[in-house]
This record gives C-alpha cells, structure tokens and sequence, in this order.
C-alpha cells in the first residue's frame, strides 16, 4: 500500500514538472517542423514581380527585450506573433493577392497548430498581451492592407514582414531547445 501512494506521488510530480517545465515534448519534436513548413509556405505565395517599399518600421527593440526575458516569456511573445499573424492572414480572403487559396488556408493551420503547441509548453498562467507588438500589427492591417487596399503589393510587403517575424520567432525558440 505504502508503494502505491509512493508511486502515485511520485507520478504527480514528475507529471507537474513536467508540464511546468519549457523543455516540453511538442517543442522538442515537432517546433522546427511547424517553424519550417510556415516558411516554406511564405515562400510558395512570394512574388517576386512586385516592388514594394516598406512603411511600417520592424519591432526590433521588442525582440530585444523578449531576447533577454524569461523563457516562458519568450514563449508568450512567440505566441502573440503568431496568434496577430493568423489574424492578419484571415484578412486575406477579399485581397488581390496572387495565392492559392489553400496555400494561405494551410499556412494559418500551421501557425495555429504552433500556438497550441506553444501554449501547451506555457501552461495556462495569465497572458498579458504586449500591446506594442498588438500595435505594431495593427499598423500592418491599417497602414499596409487598408491604405493600400489589399493590392498585391500590399499583401507582398506582408508576406515580406511576416517571414522575419517567422524568423526572429524560430531563432528565439530555438534558443530554448537545447
């Protein structure tokens, strides 16, 4: 009897620690298979004839400070990312951007797959959003898409912006992985 309250102990606190711990199985096994389909999918909807000139400066004092946060908190800025960047590619659907509409479809579908997989490593604590970074995307939707009516061009500028967050994210995760 003594051995099964034992093990029923001992099972629990392996179990919390490791659903506490970052070092979790989705981030050990399947990260860097999201991270890189995401990618490749960015590139499948690149176009290359259009020149565009970006208008909304890159958040690099952002990373700068999630860089130097906690690794739960690096997991919680790399959530936001890609949460605002599934939003701002379900905008999508009206545009005139040259993609195939799965293409887009499954790219959302691998970035939230991502979410789910990070907010499983990150447990269920309080999720304060960083509103800068929520600012910074809402520049994108409004300044990039609406100013410039979700031309092609607009959506490449997009398409460009979102693949060096998709970056930054990677490099910052992976820092975790170990």
């Amino acid at each position: 009897m003594f051995n099964r309250v034992l093990y029923v102990c001992l099972l629990s606190l392996s179990l919390y620690s490791a659903a506490s711990s970052l070092s979790c199985g989705w981030m050990d096994h399947k990260f860097r298979q999201h991270s890189q389909e995401s990618l490749e999918l960015l590139d499948t909807m690149a176009n290359y004839l259009v020149e565009v000139e970006n208008t909304v400066a890159f958040p690099d004092e952002l990373y700068n400070q999630a860089s130097t946060a906690s690794a739960e908190d690096k997991l919680r800025f790399t959530v936001q990312i890609l949460e605002e960047t599934a939003a701002l590619f379900e905008e999508e659907d009206d545009s005139s951007a040259s993609w195939e509409e799965n293409t887009v479809e499954n790219f959302v579908n691998v970035v939230t797959q991502q979410v789910d997989g990070l907010r499983s490593c990150i447990g269920s604590h309080g999720h304060n959003k960083n509103r800068k970074l929520h600012m910074y995307f809402k520049r994108l939707s409004r300044h990039v898409l609406k100013k410039m009516g979700h031309s092609a061009e607009a959506w490449e500028l997009i398409r460009r912006e979102i693949r060096a967050h998709m970056m930054r994210a990677h490099q910052m995760v992976s820092s975790l992985l170990n």
